[in-house]
């Protein structure tokens, strides 16, 4: 495959790292989760971690892995069995489907391009509370996306660090 223009070659994903990283955002999401609820403001980092892994290791990542994950949140949160299940998956599909076309932008364009991905899951979540008997959400129930989007260079950033070459400039060898 022909390399983007300006990226970086990257070393291969540690699979230690990845699942390890999953597992801490998914800590993480319960702990924003506990105590006073889910505010307005808070991001789903369990989400934009999946997606940030099914973009750049679709093989190692997939839509089952997001459906379990989902079950997890779906448990800690004690709500309907099955909503974010459903929510990580149709995430995770989308995510692998726009791989390829997605890692030829830049980072701010990624961003952009994910966002619709954090909306279409937040308001399938929402959706399927409102249908199971919830209340109508509040004006800021559009923020968590815009929050979680928002978050995409510091993902990109953080979550590549392992896989970064140091750089070596070398006039003999041109990677």
């Amino acid at each position: 495959m022909i390399m983007p223009p300006g990226k970086p070659l990257l070393l291969p994903a540690n699979p230690w790292f990845i699942w390890g990283s999953l597992l801490v955002a998914l800590v993480l999401n319960m702990l924003l989760s506990i105590g006073w609820g889910r505010l307005f403001w808070s991001p789903d980092l369990l989400a934009l971690t999946l997606v940030f892994w099914n973009v750049h290791q679709p093989q190692r990542i997939g839509v089952g892995a997001a459906f379990s994950f989902g079950l997890m949140m779906d448990v800690q949160q004690t709500t309907l069995l099955g909503q974010h299940a459903l929510a990580y998956a149709i995430l995770g599909y989308l995510a692998v489907s726009v791989h390829r076309r997605l890692l030829w932008f830049s980072v701010p364009t990624q961003m952009l391009h994910v966002l619709p991905l954090f909306f279409l899951a937040h308001i399938l979540v929402s959706t399927l509370r409102l249908l199971m008997g919830g209340h109508f959400p509040e004006w800021n129930f559009f923020l968590t996306p815009v929050f979680t989007a928002a978050l995409w260079p510091v993902a990109t950033l953080v979550l590549l660090v392992p896989q970064r070459r140091p750089h070596d400039p070398d006039v003999h060898r041109p990677l």
